[in-house]
């Protein structure tokens, strides 16, 4: 297959006209050759272009490749968006991992709404990386490698060159006389990358002349199992998942076991945005799922964490697991921050309702957490009940209860925040009160 600016202009067409098509130009070869195709239909596009290059200041010429990037620009008359990136990795960090996750969260960040970013990867490129997916032992959705057309931000990331060799590219950049910077880094065999492009895949296509080609047809492959499991993931949840985003553990275990899985894999990443590793899958259906129906299982892994509770799976963030201490004194008139993320108390002033509000003197009201041993008797009630056995008949959660705000007139327990007032501070019913809230920090950010 010849590379030429038509054959681009048939990728373009693939997908709804953008506002502006973004070349995402490093000043390599690739990049400079997708830039020049570009600007060679700028006649017959209905679209503006334009290039962002992302200096991630890990080379010492990264200063010099933005001035390249600038004449190159310059003398195509299209214009170029510099943006900054910190690409270093941390401990124990893949470096052309950290950097490409630091371009492609600026890049998110930065791409206008109806705006299409174009990136320069090709055949040999999907090649690369289905083969580093094989090895890490990744599954469909690893192997289906990278898609020619995916969300970025508030837009679209197009890869149109997937089907175009290298050395097809290079063809046209001598045709046309291009000029390209040449990133030192490339010819450094320490990075898998490289060393399977220079050391691996010229074996290969030494035995098998079109191996970049099939292999990049398997990334087809399951590119296409990846979005029926995904389907099917989604037609499941449909019948696990509460309003609440909890999952139901009978419903699940009635799935066969792939299913199971395949769901469970699926609803992580709905609400982490990242897909689960095999040893935290396995560790979930091991340690949570397995466990017996008595127990208060865990497992954590990044920022988030996975419980059980009455045949529900419960995901969330780390973050949710801070424990309050000590005690704060409130106005009522005015709304309370809680330390640790602990959320926003407010009381609104109500009739025949709420925290009875001539038992609310300033200076009188505090708020503290459990310690154990608590107990009230809601508006209602004949006795007083422990905390512990209320909390079990709203079937609240055993993590969540000790963040709950609990509400203290005189050092007596008056409230417990969003859930009952005790007696006797309950308003009448043509007494002023307050109506206490809490609305808890991960609701308070949305």
């Amino acid at each position: 297959m010849i590379f030429s600016a038509d054959y681009l202009l048939k990728q373009l067409r693939r997908q709804p006209a953008a506002a502006c098509y973004w070349v995402a130009f490093s000043g390599g070869m690739d990049s400079h050759v997708l830039l020049h195709a570009l600007y060679q239909l700028r006649e017959v596009l209905d679209a503006t272009i334009a290039a962002v290059h992302v200096n991630h200041g890990l080379q010492a010429a990264a200063d010099d490749w933005v001035t390249h990037c600038q004449q190159v620009c310059a003398e195509l008359n299209v214009p170029l968006v510099s943006l900054p990136a910190d690409g270093r990795a941390l401990r124990g960090e893949s470096p052309e991992a950290a950097a490409r996750a630091a371009r492609y969260a600026v890049l998110a960040d930065w791409l206008p709404a109806n705006d299409f970013l174009l990136t320069a990867q090709h055949q040999d490129d999907q090649a690369e990386t289905l083969l580093l997916q094989l090895l890490r032992g990744s599954g469909v959705n690893g192997l289906a490698a990278m898609p020619w057309s995916t969300r970025l931000g508030a837009s679209r990331h197009l890869r149109p060159l997937l089907d175009i060799r290298r050395a097809e590219l290079r063809q046209y950049a001598l045709a046309h006389k291009l000029c390209w910077i040449e990133d030192p880094s490339n010819a450094d065999t320490a990075f898998d990358r490289n060393y399977l492009r220079q050391r691996v895949l010229p074996v290969l296509q030494q035995r098998w002349p079109s191996a970049a080609a099939s292999l990049s047809r398997s990334a087809g492959h399951c590119a296409e199992a990846a979005e029926l499991l995904e389907d099917l993931a989604g037609r499941d949840l449909l019948l696990l998942v509460s309003a609440e985003n909890t999952l139901s553990l009978s419903g699940l275990l009635s799935l066969p076991p792939l299913r199971q899985r395949n769901v469970v894999r699926h609803w992580i990443k709905q609400l982490t945005g990242a897909t689960p590793s095999a040893a935290v899958l396995a560790r979930i259906f091991n340690d949570v799922i397995g466990s017996r129906s008595d127990s208060e299982p865990c497992v954590r892994w990044g920022d988030f964490e996975m419980r059980r509770f009455r045949s529900e799976l419960f995901l969330m963030p780390q973050t949710s697991q801070v424990h309050q201490t000590g005690a704060l004194d409130w106005m009522l008139a005015e709304s309370l921050l809680l330390p640790r993320a602990g959320g926003v108390l407010t009381a609104d002033p109500v009739t025949g309702s709420g925290l009875r509000a001539d038992a609310v003197v300033a200076g009188n009201v505090s708020v503290s957490w459990r310690r154990g041993g608590e107990s009230c008797r809601p508006a209602g009630r004949d006795h007083h009940h422990s905390l512990k056995k209320l909390f079990q008949e709203r079937g609240i959660p055993p993590w969540e209860r000790s963040r709950i705000p609990l509400i203290y007139v005189q050092d007596q327990l008056a409230a417990v925040a969003g859930l009952w007032v005790c007696e006797p501070f309950q308003a009448g019913p043509a007494e002023r009160g307050f109506a206490i809230s809490w609305l808890p920090q991960q609701q308070a950010a949305v």
